[in-house]
């Protein structure tokens, strides 16, 4: 892998070329026009949702195991109870198969879809996550209808499969279907592809892998790299070099040509995302994963809606506000560039409010307790449906 690529495929890339759009928006060179003076506004909002989610800060990183929790339901406890007569590795190949497999069901579920679970209905990120714990409790993951994943039954994945565990109707539409599924037959393929990598066609095997190039001891962002060099087969090819699949990663024309890697803005947001949810069941098998803080914050509705809703960032045509925008455009690269950059910046005044150091609150935390459900809390209060600021055109692999 050339320096070039291997540089794309960092938590660097996306903190430095997102900070260029940045740049050009305060040069009044973008769609978007940044509103400096509310900063301090916005995040004293994140500051006071943290407080109000949790008064004693004791915050656990922003991660899919959050998700499965909503209702009041433990049912990280109840799958621990299961998996109590496992060594602690086995337990964690376990928790990553689930995990891993969740995180790829995640994209935004749209505004109408729910999952009723005994008489409680959830919808959104927080509803795909209760749907998919209970597709893999149910062994859809495996030949033999076990509590795993493996390569061999991710491959078969359909869409009938999705919407049959995620109780989709004409009533209760999901988007995205055909793309979740095949995000799954795509890891599936992957994981074939790699036995070197994936032992007995397990995505959980990473475990293994981590083990063998780093010991027990490694940062986020080395298993973020890995995440990204070994599972990057699994998004659409939308932009390949030398034969490597870049994933969450676009070309923007401000930035030059397209066969310049220089256009290149890199997001790595569902790979981010599924680092973040990955560390816990490494910590939990006896690894020391460390340097979280040099991840980034995610580019995503919830944390971009916040800073269109609150006024931190307009359109410089409002107009646009009513069309629909796929992920590839202008205006959704620049918005997705803004939040990871304006993420930054409100984090780092949360941490001095509160007197942390980066590392000991890292984005994964300032995400979980503050501007995630910040960005919740502001749509629900602009639009009934909690729907972002902006119209996306998304198959079910981006946001």
């Amino acid at each position: 892998m050339n320096k070039e690529i291997d540089y794309i495929l960092s938590a660097e890339a996306v903190r430095e070329r997102t900070s260029k759009l940045f740049d050009l928006t305060v040069a009044g060179k973008t769609n978007f026009e940044y509103h400096e003076e509310k900063l301090q506004e916005v995040s004293n909002f994140v500051l006071e949702v943290i407080k109000d989610n949790y008064p004693d800060l004791k915050i656990p990183f922003h991660s899919r195991w959050g998700h499965f929790q909503v209702g009041g339901i433990d049912r990280n406890s109840k799958f621990d109870s299961e998996l109590a007569s496992l060594d602690p590795k086995e337990k964690g190949r376990t928790k990553l198969d689930l995990v891993i497999t969740s995180v790829l069901l995640d994209a935004g579920a749209g505004p109408t879809w729910s999952f009723d679970e005994d008489g409680k209905s959830f919808n959104r990120s927080e509803g795909l996550g209760v749907a998919s714990w209970h597709m893999f409790m149910d062994g859809a993951f495996s030949k033999n209808g076990s509590k795993i994943a493996d390569a061999s039954k991710l491959v078969e994945i359909s869409g009938a499969d999705i919407e049959k565990a995620f109780q989709v109707s004409e009533s209760n539409p999901l988007v995205g279907v055909s793309g979740r599924a095949g995000l799954l037959a795509s890891l599936g393929k992957c994981i074939q592809s790699k036995p070197e990598v994936f032992v007995d066609g397990r995505p959980g095997n990473i475990l293994d892998y981590m083990e063998s190039k780093h010991g027990s001891e490694f940062a986020a962002t080395d298993l973020l790299k890995a995440v990204l060099t070994h599972f990057g087969d699994i998004w659409p090819s939308r932009i390949v070099v030398d034969g490597i699949s870049l994933g969450d990663v676009w070309n923007h024309p401000s930035l030059g040509e397209k066969s310049d890697l220089n256009s290149l803005v890199a997001f790595h947001k569902l790979s981010q995302w599924l680092t973040y949810s990955l560390i816990e069941p490494f910590m939990e098998a006896g690894f020391n994963v460390h340097s979280v803080n040099k991840m980034t914050g995610l580019a995503e509705y919830r944390n971009g809606g916040l800073l269109i809703d609150s006024g931190l960032i307009t359109l410089r045509d409002p107009k646009m506000m009513e069309v629909s925008h796929k992920p590839d455009s202008e205006i959704i690269i620049e918005w997705r560039a803004l939040t990871v950059n304006l993420l930054d910046k409100i984090a780092d005044i949360v941490r001095k409010e509160l007197g942390f150091s980066d590392e000991e609150f890292p984005l994964a935390k300032v995400l979980e307790g503050g501007t995630w459900w910040a960005g919740r809390r502001i749509a629900k209060e602009k639009r009934e449906d909690s729907s972002p600021p902006l119209k996306l055109d998304s198959d079910g692999t981006v946001f």
